[in-house]
């Protein structure tokens, strides 16, 4: 198994790490104790993004989740966009210290910059080499969207 995998953004590299799972929303998944899981954003999500001005949740820690529910939103300085879970189960924390200060986010993506942690079934998520697969399919589609958005601007 590979240490990283870099996914080329044109001429921007996203690092992906190893000893993490991956999810479809672009979140990176990490097992804390069992059946506990912390969630961030993926380096890909990141460099999409650019930078995190605003975080909000809507729903409070101690709350049960199904798959896709809406939990919050993310306000960035290329969109304003609805935040999802990517599991099943019941939410247990959300990190504090990145809504006070979003740009952690930006800074530390894979440390301090942490979402939330959800006890749950991570099944749905994917190994790096399946995320990193799962970018390589979608990447042309992205680009067109990208692409659009900036003759809108």
């Amino acid at each position: 198994m590979a240490d990283e995998l870099t996914f080329m953004m044109g001429k921007y590299a996203a690092v992906l790490p190893s000893g993490f799972r991956y999810c479809k929303n672009h979140m990176w998944c990490r097992t804390l104790e069992s059946g506990i899981h912390r969630f961030g954003f993926s380096s890909y999500a990141i460099r999409l993004m650019q930078d995190v001005y605003f975080l909000e949740w809507s729903i409070d820690a101690d709350t049960p989740v199904v798959l896709k529910q809406q939990i919050g939103n993310i306000e960035t300085s290329k969109a304003t966009s609805d935040l999802y879970v990517p599991i099943a189960g019941q939410l247990v924390a959300f990190n504090q210290a990145v809504l006070a200060d979003p740009s952690l986010i930006n800074i530390s993506g894979y440390d301090q910059g942490w979402l939330f942690d959800i006890a749950g079934d991570i099944t749905p998520t994917l190994s790096l080499e399946e995320y990193f697969a799962f970018l390589d399919g979608a990447w042309e589609l992205t680009q067109r969207h990208i692409k659009k958005q900036m003759h809108e601007e």
